[in-house]
């Protein structure tokens, strides 16, 4: 029996999946079984998966259902006493696994560990920017307010699932706040304070994921707030505005760079929540949707890798191996 189950969720995802499988297969710490659910690919998933000789990795195959229901299809077949979910396109640290697995078993209250993240772009370089997180302890009403846990970052006991139920299985998006949230109202959580993953920035179509992502932050707060005590329905509106901050955001990374639809994002969130105004996300936003309104989309793509390369150079942070993209150096906190 395996200690950790991998779960991968896989559609269509060969462009990164096998440097994805790679950082997995380096991992320091080794008593793991891998599944990828192929959640009705039309790649080659299936040969790929054929000729790799090692035993640890498994192959599912299912109709297309969505994430949420591929990741509850692993969580059936998993047999790991602690689960940990990886995205098909993002990279672990080497001593991801192992990290996480010592804080698990030396802390046996905490069901949930997660780790810092680190952004890549869509070859694996690093953009310079780590994404750091103090949920831990009792983090519900941090989890109420936003989503601070990368789901790719996590390793849960499965035991937790047994307790609170699997993955929402009509959310394609958002699908792991809603299950934080839900741990969170019965175990402490954990964090390792060390940016273990690497989560790759690829534009999406703005048209087929935008308005899927409003719906499901939408459906996830009105369902976390109807069961809170009255003293957090406060934190109802501070939620509906961090989502139109991060909807606002996804209008401009994805492939058209909607700025108009950034801006009316922005306008919602600050109406929801006035003292969003004052955050430094607001105000990175903000001057991001100027420049593009300045310099126009190309333009502004050459002043973002400029952003970038000078971020890394003041920035220590972690550094991609110049050979492969899944040799990953661990820094200490950024």
């Amino acid at each position: 029996m395996p200690k950790v189950s991998v779960i991968i969720p896989a559609y269509n995802a060969m462009t990164y999946l096998p440097e994805t499988v790679e950082s997995v297969l380096r991992q320091t710490f080794t008593d793991f079984e891998v599944l990828i659910i192929d959640d009705g690919s039309s790649d080659n998933i299936v040969q790929w998966v054929s000729e790799l000789e090692d035993p640890r990795v498994k192959l599912i195959s299912q109709d297309n259902q969505g994430v949420s229901v591929a990741r509850n299809t692993a969580i059936a077949h998993a047999q790991g006493e602690y689960l940990a979910f990886l995205d098909a396109d993002d990279l672990w640290a080497p001593t991801k696994l192992e990290k996480q697995v010592i804080c698990l078993d030396r802390h046996p209250s905490v069901g949930l560990v997660h780790t810092w993240m680190v952004f890549i772009d869509r070859e694996g370089k690093s953009t310079g920017r780590v994404m750091t997180s103090n949920a831990e302890g009792d983090a519900k009403k941090q989890l109420l307010e936003k989503n601070m846990v990368a789901c790719s970052s996590v390793m849960v006991r499965r035991c937790c699932l047994q307790t609170v139920g699997g993955f929402e299985p009509n959310l394609h998006f958002a699908e792991d706040w809603d299950m934080w949230i839900r741990i969170s109202s019965h175990y402490p959580f954990a964090v390792i304070k060390e940016p273990l993953y690497y989560y790759r920035q690829v534009p999406n179509s703005l048209s087929k994921n935008l308005q899927v992502l409003e719906q499901a932050f939408y459906f996830v707060i009105e369902k976390a707030f109807r069961s809170v005590p009255p003293e957090l329905l406060y934190l109802k509106n501070h939620s509906y505005g961090y989502a139109n901050l991060c909807l606002a955001w996804k209008a401009l990374q994805s492939s058209c760079r909607d700025c108009n639809l950034a801006y009316s994002y922005r306008q919602q969130a600050i109406s929801y929540y006035p003292q969003l105004r004052y955050t430094r996300e607001y105000m990175r936003l903000s001057m991001a949707i100027t420049a593009l309104q300045l310099f126009g989309n190309d333009s502004y793509s050459k002043l973002l890798e400029l952003a970038y390369a000078l971020r890394r150079r003041i920035l220590n942070v972690p550094k991609l191996n110049s050979t492969n993209s899944f040799s990953l150096v661990d820094k200490s906190t950024q």
